[in-house]
């Protein structure tokens, strides 16, 4: 066939519809806009084209090249080749590579095309669709711009038609990306939230307004604030949608900023920093913190920071800038411990609970539940009863909203019998974690029992363990240490918890919470 796609610099393997597929690079591509990920097999992440040359299947002068879908790997490494650094990516879940075309009569044809832009097809259908904007571009963004002295009422400017270029390609629009803006200066002022324009020209027009404020460059102070106030559902952060925040940075921050950027991590904020005329060697001694890039990013990977030599001639940054922020399977902090965890509740129905202390239970489990954000796309919660048996009293996927899963928990009738916990665990893994297992979330099980168990804890624990979930002990009254112990995961002393009377239950809530949390980001590190 000589049908071949015309495709664009920044065309990316997932962009490709076919297996194989066999596509025409324009030529003149500028080598340093290129993203790519791996070497010979690149993620599909990776651009067509830079891949193609990163190969040397191409030069820069373009040509016919076919793409070949594989399957995704771990550890893509970086390595410099023909002009272009590609970047290391710990896993991805599809590859392609890149082999010469062997479509001859495409190539001549290609020659005289290649310089050409691919045509867009004007199909007069996309004037109806201005207003939803670019849905292929899911994001809430805030621009944190630099409002301090330190810039300058002159490069602020510049820094304005930047952010309004970004906000103009971005393709803003009702079901595309929404954007705000913050201004960093000695103390932090929202200009605008998301809510209040959902298409570019306004945006454009808020940015312009824009007066320069002046101040120290109270950078962390301002991210920490936009992190806690500005992704409110009231000021339009939309669920599901990843939350980023584009920081601008002349210079350095005049605070530390480390603090800040955990505030964010923790409210599944994806920050990046556009650093613009870095601290020269002479500036060094006066900035605070060297590795402030670092330490305020969302992952310290290469992907969140961003260098732009001088606020003159940015146009060239725009699109790679917009690309990276359009990449919302990169948006690694969007995931947190309140919106990605499956937690599973084991508890004990045996008579030496009785019925009050047994509604003392159930609202410890209510105050854990309620600190996640339950949805469909979100945490799930589980519950079992056991005595000698068991009883689901609701799985994962039976209620997807918060009120639905307090209100089956208030409704959990009490069994009374004998302890049989070894089995409840063996029960609860296959049943209730089984048809959760290949799911995007962390799995936890919280065990409460007021007493010894009739059979062994220990193997059921491991195994449940060994399937991936991890078990926090609560025992009250009569429960053996020995058997909390032997149920909860390493490192044992913070996921075993004991209270002598059931009223006590109430404090260890915020202690299991911030387990949770914790284990939830070292399994991310």
């Amino acid at each position: 066939s000589l049908a071949s796609t015309a495709v664009t610099c920044f065309t990316r393997g997932l962009d490709l519809r076919k297996e194989t597929e066999d596509v025409l690079c324009p030529a003149n591509c500028p080598l340093w806009q290129f993203y790519v990920f791996g070497d010979g097999v690149y993620a599909s992440l990776s651009s067509v084209c830079g891949a193609a040359i990163h190969s040397g299947v191409i030069t820069n002068a373009g040509g016919a090249v076919r793409i070949q879908t594989l399957p995704g790997q771990e550890n893509y490494p970086a390595v410099n080749a023909n002009g272009i650094q590609s970047q290391v990516l710990t896993r991805w879940a599809s590859s392609f590579s890149v082999t010469r075309s062997k479509n001859t009569a495409l190539e001549a044809v290609g020659r005289s095309v290649s310089t050409a832009r691919p045509s867009t097809g004007k199909r007069p259908k996309k004037t109806l669709d201005k207003k939803a904007g670019n849905k292929d571009c899911k994001a809430d963004i805030a621009f944190l711009i630099d409002g301090s002295y330190n810039i300058g009422q002159r490069r602020f400017n510049l820094q304005k038609n930047f952010v309004g270029k970004v906000a103009v390609m971005l393709g803003i629009g009702t079901e595309g990306p929404h954007v705000g803006v913050v201004q960093a200066s000695e103390h932090p002022k929202i200009e605008f939230y998301l809510k209040n324009f959902t298409a570019a020209k306004e945006v454009l027009f808020a940015i312009k307004e824009l007066g320069f404020r002046g101040g120290n460059s109270n950078t962390g102070k301002a991210l920490k604030h936009t992190a806690q106030k500005f992704f409110s559902l009231e000021n339009g952060a939309r669920k599901g949608i990843p939350k980023i925040i584009v920081v601008f940075l002349d210079g350095w921050p005049s605070d530390d900023i480390e603090e800040a950027g955990i505030v964010a991590r923790e409210f599944g904020v994806n920050v990046f920093i556009v650093s613009v005329a870095k601290p020269t060697t002479e500036e060094l001694g006066m900035v605070q913190d060297i590795g402030f890039v670092d330490k305020a990013v969302c992952r310290n990977n290469g992907f969140f920071s961003y260098q732009m030599p001088t606020w003159f001639g940015t146009t060239k940054y725009v699109k790679p800038l917009v690309q990276k922020l359009c990449s919302h399977e990169q948006m690694l902090c969007s995931k947190t411990c309140y919106n990605s965890v499956n937690i599973g509740f084991l508890i004990d129905g045996s008579s030496s609970i009785g019925d009050s202390n047994f509604r003392l239970v159930l609202e410890f489990i209510s105050n854990v539940a309620k600190a996640f954000e339950i949805s469909d796309i979100g945490s799930k919660i589980a519950a079992v009863q056991f005595t000698y048996d068991q009883r689901t009293e609701f799985s994962f996927t039976d209620y997807t909203t918060k009120e639905k899963v307090l209100s089956a928990i208030r409704n959990i009738r009490y069994m009374s019998g004998g302890t049989a916990t070894g089995d409840a665990i063996s029960f609860t893994t296959r049943n209730v974690f089984g048809p959760m297992k290949d799911g995007p979330n962390k799995n936890f099980l919280i065990v409460l029992t007021d007493g010894q168990s009739y059979d062994d804890v220990r193997g059921p624990a491991a195994a449940a363990q060994k399937a991936g979930i991890t078990i926090f002990s609560v025992g009250v009254a009569w429960a053996p240490l020995d058997d909390l112990k032997d149920m909860a995961s390493e490192p044992r002393e913070s996921h075993t918890f004991f209270t002598r009377e059931f009223t006590g239950l109430e404090q260890m809530v915020p202690d299991i919470i911030r387990g949770i949390c914790k284990d939830f980001l070292d399994s991310k590190q």
